[in-house]
């Protein structure tokens, strides 16, 4: 699992939300979702910053780059 899926799932855990929670909260398929946290798709650069304000963290954290939020 890449940086990013791993992430993207920890911080749906937090959050205590389901997958299909998530996708609906970006009006996107649960599969299209799911598929983000298993590494297999990455979202558009509008859906990355969109996921980036939902869960307050920067791009930078969720792809890797850095350890802080």
């Amino acid at each position: 699992m890449n940086t990013f899926a791993k992430r993207l799932k920890e911080l749906r855990l937090a959050k205590g939300m389901t997958l299909k929670e998530v996708a609906g909260q970006f009006g996107i398929t649960l599969g299209a979702y799911a598929h983000y946290e298993q590494g297999i798709r990455e979202p558009s650069y509008d859906l990355l910053a969109r996921i980036c304000d939902f869960f307050d963290v920067s791009s930078d954290y969720l792809i890797g780059r850095t350890d802080i939020y």
